[in-house]
């Protein structure tokens, strides 16, 4: 069964500010990851494709120092970064991946954290990103790969949720793909621990706010199963542990 494309302005922006939040750990630990695979140069202008929220966007200026986009095709989403996730270096655009709306050659660094398995024409996306990146620039595309899909916390709640994010997700060939046909090639794979939430109590908290793009692939039935299951394990598992897991970050560069 194919699945259907998720609209953002219908459902997702209601929790997602608060649903996929970042603490201030979480903040360090990704800033940190992307200037160890940017670019040396400072300062350096990204574009933060699929921007949602702004959750990355304002961070991005203040690491490389120049200025920033969001681009982002979700009217309700980039109200609440307007609103929220203000930077005086900082512009939140509509757009996207397959329509850019930014000059030739006008970014050092596009990152895609967790949207490029939304854009229906991923090979067009691509050469798009390829037309507004300057020479040198990098892509860090922060995605889920079908064939490297990490043990998820969650999962265990929500069974079919693993299934529906096989479908959802790309290969990382299949991703390599895309963008190799527009002159880019793999320059690493960094694999990060990521930190979801401090505790499970916290991200069965932040879970009920249904801000993963998964829940609307699933019937109500199977969501109210998976969050019985969820009140089981914090009666009977330590809520209090953190959640983690791994996250793959694959570095894109022009040959």
């Amino acid at each position: 069964m194919t699945l259907k494309p998720v609209c953002y302005d219908d459902n997702q922006h209601k929790g997602y500010r608060e649903g996929r939040a970042l603490d201030p750990e979480q903040m360090a630990q990704w800033a940190e990851v992307f200037a160890a695979e940017a670019p040396l140069a400072r300062p350096l202008d990204v574009l933060d494709l699929g921007s949602g929220v702004g959750r990355f966007t304002p961070l991005l200026a203040e690491t490389f120092g120049g200025r920033a986009w969001g681009v982002e095709p979700s009217a309700k989403m980039r109200a609440l970064a307007d609103a929220h996730a203000a930077h005086q270096r900082v512009a939140y655009l509509e757009g996207s991946g397959e329509a850019i709306p930014l000059p030739d050659a006008s970014v050092d660094l596009v990152l895609m954290f967790l949207s490029f398995h939304h854009m229906p024409d991923r090979a067009t996306a691509a050469a798009e990103i390829a037309r507004v990146l300057k020479p040198g620039g990098r892509v860090l595309l922060r995605s889920v790969f079908s064939d490297r899909m990490p043990e998820l916390d969650w999962h265990r709640y929500f069974p079919r949720a693993r299934a529906v994010e096989m479908q959802m997700f790309p290969t990382l060939g299949e991703a390599e793909q895309a963008f190799a046909t527009t002159g880019f090639r793999t320059l690493s794979l960094h694999t990060v621990e990521e930190r979801f939430a401090p505790t499970l109590r916290e991200h069965a908290r932040r879970l009920r706010l249904r801000a993963v793009s998964t829940f609307e692939h699933l019937s109500e039935a199977e969501i109210q199963e998976g969050f019985a299951r969820l009140d089981t394990a914090l009666e009977t598992e330590a809520a209090e542990r953190p959640v983690r897991a791994l996250a793959d970050l694959l570095v894109l560069g022009r040959a």
